[in-house]
């Protein structure tokens, strides 16, 4: 009999920083994603570094996270 996966807020307690991953999370009218590095985590907070900014997420908010593969090379802008 295998073990239950780990719930999200557990995956990114354990998850390394550096760990590239998506996180989808409750805010004030829905749900949003915030997509990219995980910093860490700490006083029940995890912190995930995207393209624009980091975002603190509070874990009792985490409702699913995993790890994504790198993110593909960028494109070259047309000339």
């Amino acid at each position: 009999m295998s073990l239950p996966p780990p719930s999200p807020a557990e995956f990114l307690a354990s998850a390394s920083p550096e760990t590239r991953v998506v996180v989808r999370y409750r805010i004030e009218g829905g749900l949003t994603d915030a997509l990219g590095l995980l910093v860490g985590t700490a006083d029940g907070d995890c912190t995930v570094r995207t393209r624009q900014a980091d975002v603190v997420i509070p874990l009792v908010n985490v409702v699913a996270a995993k790890e994504v593969p790198a993110a593909p090379p960028r494109r070259r802008p047309r000339v």
